[in-house]
């Protein structure tokens, strides 16, 4: 019976043994399992984590390029600021002008002369302030950006070709923007 009993014993301990081995076997497969699972949801991780900071950087980006955009916007605007003021000044300006061309015959003639002088000379002395400049001068090279030819005429002597020849209506720029061309005669 002793040798009944070693002999199931070693039976029992033979199946321990098996029996431990399959759950080794088991962990491992398991842990192998479990590893590669952990090793392609941290790479999933990274991958979402990448997207995430890419899409946080373009964001950072366009903010960045808005806050550009828009302070150069208000500059412009700040720049440019009573352009519609301006552009609807230059009317009375030609007509003042006009009337200063215009001769008098007596003192009161001359005197209103005189104050629509003193009026004229000061607005151009505003507009120059606000930065508005005057284009188109009788001699000056053409220049089609500032310049509205009007009329042609064949070039002489004292007029070489693409030249202003005479000026029509004067022409008026905010800094560089053109308020309004100077209609002019081209010599060609």
């Amino acid at each position: 019976m002793v040798k009944h009993e070693s002999k199931s014993t070693d039976n029992g301990v033979d199946e321990l043994a098996q029996l431990k081995a399959e759950i080794s076997a088991n962990s491992l497969r398991d842990l192998e399992a479990l590893s590669s699972e952990t090793t392609q949801e941290a790479a999933s991780l990274k991958k979402e984590r990448d997207q995430f900071e890419d899409k946080y950087l373009r964001a950072e980006a366009e903010m960045r390029n808005m806050n550009a955009r828009f302070k150069k916007e208000r500059e412009q605007l700040l720049h440019f600021d009573g352009q519609k003021v301006i552009t609807s000044i230059l009317p009375v300006l030609d007509n003042l002008d006009r009337a200063l061309q215009s001769e008098v015959n007596d003192d009161g003639a001359a005197q209103l002369k005189k104050g629509v002088q003193m009026v004229f000379e000061h607005m151009q002395t505003a507009l120059k302030e606000a930065g508005v400049t005057e284009v188109g001068v009788a001699g000056q090279k053409f220049d089609p950006t500032v310049h509205q030819a009007v009329q042609t005429v064949a070039a002489d002597a004292d007029h070489s070709k693409d030249t202003i020849v005479t000026v029509y209506q004067k022409g008026y720029k905010l800094h560089e923007r053109v308020l309004r061309p100077a209609m002019v005669v081209v010599a060609n």
